[in-house]
């Protein structure tokens, strides 16, 4: 006996599992549908399938819907209707074609009914009934020839379409809603016929024996219905992407999985744009506390996003930012309006009157602005024409249009608006014709222009992660970004040295903490990388991030010459290494004292200026030497505003306008400009950001006579958020080599710092104490702000973990703090870890650059001591 004829127990929960029209229109999506119902049949659990028509099939009925009059496209649709489903019969191997050409015939008669020639709305919802009942019709044939045993359902049995209140007849026939509660009959009826079932979404029952259909969206929504029917374990919506996102995988390739919402938040992001789920489905399975999970067709293996009742996420935060474009504003101005009775309720019954619902709203004391929303209106320019008629009665009426809605989801948004100002700001130079904050304090949103909202939606995703108000940390919340699933880059993560040298590290920390540790092999790794790339003819090590000595001694073992920026940092230098030629050291102040730049000439490293003083001023200082120019080119770039170096905000370089009184200064006092330089900020991982730089500097040359040297500055980035893609060491070669062909005259030199020594370096602590404060809890540990000040000063992210408990499973959302007396003596924000104890040892990673050397004795604390392994 087949093993799926033999009935489950009684009890045996159900499954629905979903599929859309990509999912049903090809024979190896059906194996998946197959493997996928075997594999929760195997489980105990009896499973209920529901599909779409085979893609693109609903739009053809449509269209005999529409145009009922043009027999000839009627009959071309209807030719290639037939052909489509013969097509997927044959691939299928099926011997029998009883089913489908029974359904076939039936839209023959559809097209030769008389209601036809008016397009009664009820014939159409006959027509569009149609390409589900022939998927299902094959996948049940399909299904039973693998050995499956697949019960048809027709899914009019269980789901009747109800009238709602104020409901056109469009809404009645092609958009119907179903009331539907867990119905314990209707489950044991169906359990005793078999345990798996085919089913088809977008329909339903209307009156005795009429059809109806859920309109758009319709086979997500019929899922749910019978999932709330049957009180099922989930309901499965599989579908051709991984589940929702942060943000349109398609517009943010960084936007990051959602992996678990509560009902209310998948409702919203739904609402407000995403396409995965349509926002009718959620409501009937939250009536009964059914979970929905999104799965990914093509790759079951994935988590996917779950929906469920409560997710156990109390700490305010934005989940997705969404965009919904085609958006109409209704602007309604009159003086009347204030303090009149009963004028709100005049003006929207127009907006009853013409069918049409309103979306967003904003008021004051003289107008009222509403959104219409086309997903949900017949919107047309007669409708809307005849509205701004009827409304003229009441107020002076202006329509503006096409608009973009940008809506921020999370919960607890008004707690949040704070930490929103980099956000706010970008939607400064923008018409902002709305802005609407919802009443559950789930969400923000901001209606504008749609021609900028493509780009707009990248920089304000990016923007939410750098604020920390979208925490991306959050296993619980987040998943992998669209980029990682998309390249499969979760496969080959490479292994941090520190989790390879944890038994070391934990044996240092037991000596005493807080102190940092370096790993040399990872700093020489790092090295070797860049001088693979041998378009740079000389590497200059940014002495500022980390001049740890024996860094210093490796990079020099490695071949690398030396940047400095003080006096101090080329004594420094010197005494670790006293056997280094001068001119293998460059010197790059900014706003130095004149006796730091005699020292560097007298010692005979070279000298860069950035700034009209040093010549103007001290000129006879430089005759007959060799300079260096560092020049601004006008704009920055890096992580954060304070690590741009670049454009008219920042003090470094000589801006271009004001070159040519350098050159003259310089000529005056006899100084020769033998280079040029430009560093236009830091942590940036886009290669080709050099090639510009390159570019801009090697034609800027071209006008000096002197010129042997481009300084292409640092900035290399390391990835340190999640999100982050790793800078392209080949394509930065590539880029550079692509310039430097058309102007081999110049050396190329590049002067990194952080790149080098960032990884190499992490930040061992203790936790001290644990505190909770209402919602927030709090983990201590012994290194604050004067060890590592980057967090607070750069709003830097560095990745956290108790190295006690590595392998044991985040369990807790904390705020990890330090002992300082400050506020902003925050280490990292909503970070989730393993419940911490009193001793347990955190590492902070990613502190080998701009840590101890920024360290302080602020409060009279010791920073954290030093160590290389």
């Amino acid at each position: 006996m087949n093993p799926s004829d033999t009935l489950l127990p009684h009890d045996a929960p159900w499954v629905v599992v979903k599929f859309g029209g990509t999912s049903v229109s090809t024979r190896p999506r059906w194996d998946n549908i197959a493997g996928i119902a075997a594999t929760h049949l195997a489980a105990g659990k009896r499973v209920l399938i529901v599909v779409s028509a085979l893609s693109g099939i609903t739009d053809q009925l449509k269209a005999i819907g529409e145009a009922p009059a043009d027999a000839a496209r009627c009959a071309d649709l209807r030719d290639t209707i037939v052909a489509r489903h013969h097509a997927l019969f044959g691939e299928m191997g099926l011997s029998r074609r009883n089913g489908v050409d029974a359904w076939m015939a039936k839209l023959d008669q559809l097209l030769a009914d008389p209601r036809r020639n008016t397009g009664e709305l009820a014939w159409q919802a006959e027509v569009l009934a149609l390409g589900e009942l022939t998927s299902s019709t094959l996948g049940a044939a399909y299904l039973n020839s693998l050995g499956l045993t697949t019960h048809w359902l027709d899914s009019r049995e269980c789901l009747r379409a109800e009238a709602l209140p104020n409901q056109a007849d469009w809404g009645k026939w092609l958009s119907a809603s179903v009331r539907v509660r867990h119905d314990p009959q209707t489950a044991a009826a169906l359990a005793a016929r078999g345990n798996v079932f085919i089913a088809q979404g977008f329909i339903a029952r209307s009156g005795e024996s009429a059809t109806a259909v859920l309109g758009r969206g319709g086979s997500d929504t019929s899922a749910a219905y019978f999932g709330a029917l049957l009180k099922a374990e989930a309901v499965e919506i599989w579908t051709d992407v991984p589940g929702m996102f942060s943000a349109n995988p398609r517009q943010v390739p960084d936007a990051r999985l959602l992996s678990r919402l509560d009902y209310a938040e998948a409702q919203e992001i739904a609402t407000t744009g995403a396409k995965v789920l349509h926002p009718r489905c959620i409501h009937p399975v939250r009536d009964e506390r059914v979970p929905i999970r999104i799965k990914d067709t093509n790759r079951p293996d994935l988590p996917g996003t779950e929906i469920v009742w409560n997710t156990q996420s109390s700490a305010p935060s934005v989940k997705a930012i969404s965009s919904r474009k085609g958006i109409t504003l209704v602007s309604m101005e009159s003086i009347s309006m204030w303090q009149q009775v009963g004028f709100l309720s005049d003006v929207f019954e127009v907006f009853k009157r013409h069918g049409l619902s309103v979306d967003l709203i904003g008021s004051a004391e003289t107008n009222v602005t509403v959104s219409l929303d086309p997903s949900d209106n017949l919107l047309d320019s007669d409708v809307l024409a005849r509205l701004c008629t009827d409304l003229e009665a009441f107020c002076r009426v202006k329509v503006i249009a096409p608009c973009a809605a940008i809506t921020l989801v999370g919960r607890g948004m008004r707690a949040m608006l704070h930490r929103l100002s980099a956000v706010l700001a970008e939607f400064g130079a923008l018409d902002v014709h709305l802005i609407s904050q919802s009443s559950n304090n789930l969400n923000l949103t901001f209606v504008i222009d749609e021609a900028v909202v493509d780009s707009l939606i990248p920089r304000l995703h990016a923007l939410l992660i750098r604020a920390e108000v979208m925490r991306i940390g959050d296993p619980e919340i987040f998943g992998p970004s669209w980029r990682e699933l998309a390249e499969d880059a979760a496969a080959v993560h490479r292994t941090s040295w520190w989790r390879r040298e944890r038994g070391k590290l934990l044996a240092l920390a037991a000596e005493s903490t807080p102190r940092y540790v370096y790993c040399l092999d990872q700093v020489r790794e790092q090295a070797r990388g860049l001088g693979a790339l041998g378009t740079v003819d000389r590497w200059h090590y940014a002495l500022k991030a980390n001049p740890h000595p024996d860094i210093l001694r490796s990079l020099h073992a490695e071949g690398f010459a030396f940047e400095c920026v003080s006096w101090n940092e080329i004594a420094a230098l010197r005494r670790v290494l006293p056997e280094l030629p001068a001119e293998r050291i460059l010197f790059t102040p900014n706003f130095a004292p004149r006796e730091e730049y005699r020292a560097a000439l007298a010692a005979g490293v070279r000298v860069t200026l950035d700034a009209l003083h040093p010549i103007a001023e001290w000129g006879e200082d430089f005759s007959g030497r060799d300079i260096f120019l560092r020049v601004d080119l006008g704009a920055g770039r890096g992580h954060h505003d304070k690590v741009k170096t670049g454009g008219a905000q920042s003090k470094f370089g000589v801006s271009l306008s004001e070159i040519a009184t350098f050159r003259n200064l310089a000529r005056e006092h006899g100084a020769r400009i033998v280079g040029l330089h430009a560093h236009l900020g830091s942590g940036i991982l886009d290669a080709q950001h050099w090639r510009s730089v390159y570019v801009q500097l090697a034609s800027l040359a071209e006008q000096f006579n002197r010129i042997e040297v481009l300084d292409l500055g640092g900035g290399l980035g390391v990835p340190s958020r999640p999100e982050d893609v790793p800078l392209d060491l080949a394509a930065l070669g590539a880029a550079l080599e692509e310039v430097k062909q058309a102007y081999p005259q110049f050396q190329l030199w590049m002067e990194p710092g952080r790149y080098l020594v960032a990884e190499a370096g992490v930040l061992l602590a203790k936790v001290t104490q644990t505190k909770r404060k209402g919602e927030v809890h709090y983990v201590g540990i012994d290194a604050g702000m004067n060890s590592l000040i980057r967090p607070a000063l750069y709003e830097s992210w560095h990745e956290i973990v108790n190295l006690d408990r590595l392998d044991a499973p985040p369990e807790e959302l904390v705020q990890i703090v330090g002992p300082i007396c400050e506020t902003g003596d925050v280490l990292g924000n909503n970070r989730r870890l393993p419940a911490c104890q009193e001793g347990d040892v955190i590492l902070v990673a990613e502190a080998g650059a701009y840590g101890a050397v920024m360290g302080s004795r602020y409060n009279m604390r010791e920073p954290a001591a030093e160590v290389c392994l």
